[in-house]
């Protein structure tokens, strides 16, 4: 064993009375908390109303979250059906065991936003660009929850920051593994600091940051995947395509369609709705 390593925590359930406390839902509500402090934030900063995040990341965050599991349980569904199952159809529904996708949280999660933006009067992609440096802080909290399930990890490493994984979470003794969780971590505080330069430094409207956010993640997020020796897709081993897995040919097309996004709008310069409009004036636009 290597002199230096990260350990896996030796718990990740507490007990308030006969209440328990999961981490791995913590940290997704410690993530959720603070991307929309941060969104709503950058949001006044760009003359909207005060609440107006909070009240739309409530369907988000609630249609993302749904999305988030059945993301899951659709790649991952040989766990919970048919002959090779190893969990019970209903432990689909435990989200506290891990298994919940940004991919899906993303894409229904923006259906639960465009829903409230259209209640409101707003440009969604006002919105989307506000809140994509807070998606990606509150994604890099969130991954820790990952580290409490012992889940997510990658391939085995001599590097000193080796992973330390218990046998009844597939870990061999004396094997480190590539902490997964923390490269994703690590880019995603990078990337949310990137989203808040280049957002300033070029005045990025009409979706482009949140599709250089999709671009940025999904490059971050194709390399870590490489790393990873679960079983996405299948009981015992990923399902593979062209030496792939799932989560790298998602990558793949959601980085080129960011990419088209980003390119196809550059010349866009109509206004955005950030304040909706009153029955006495007209609906302010954003800078």
């Amino acid at each position: 064993m290597p002199l230096a390593s990260i350990p896996s925590p030796s718990e990740g359930v507490w007990h308030l009375g006969f209440i328990p406390i999961r981490a791995y839902a913590l940290c997704f509500i410690v993530g959720i908390a603070f991307g929309v402090w941060l969104s709503q934030r950058r949001w006044r900063a760009r003359g909207g109303e005060e609440g107006a995040i909070t009240d739309i990341a409530v369907p988000g965050v609630v249609f993302g979250l749904i999305g988030a599991r059945l993301y899951h349980v659709i790649t991952d569904w040989q766990l919970y059906f048919g002959p090779r199952a190893i969990k019970e159809p209903y432990q689909a529904l435990f989200i506290w065991e891990g298994g919940m996708s940004i991919w899906g949280a993303v894409a229904l999660g923006g259906v639960g936003v465009w829903l409230a933006c259209r209640r409101r009067g707003l440009s969604v992609s006002a919105v989307a660009d506000t809140v994509a440096p807070g998606i990606a802080f509150g994604q890099a909290i969130a991954r820790w929850g990952n580290w409490f399930n012992q889940e997510l990890y990658g391939s085995p490493t001599t590097l000193p920051w080796g992973l330390e994984i218990d046998q009844a979470h597939g870990g061999q003794p004396g094997v480190l593994y590539h902490p997964t969780f923390l490269y994703e971590s690590l880019w995603n505080v990078a990337l949310g600091f990137a989203l808040i330069y280049a957002g300033r430094r070029f005045t990025l409207r009409h979706g482009r940051l949140f599709a250089l956010y999709v671009a940025g993640y999904t490059l971050g997020r194709f390399w870590i995947e490489g790393l990873r020796i679960d079983p996405v897709g299948g009981v015992d081993h990923a399902v593979m395509f062209l030496d792939l897995r799932i989560n790298q040919w998602t990558s793949i097309v959601l980085l080129a369609g960011a990419l088209v996004y980003f390119w196809v709008t550059r010349h866009k310069d109509t206004e955005e709705i950030v304040v909706p409009a009153s029955p006495e004036q007209p609906a302010a636009r954003g800078s």
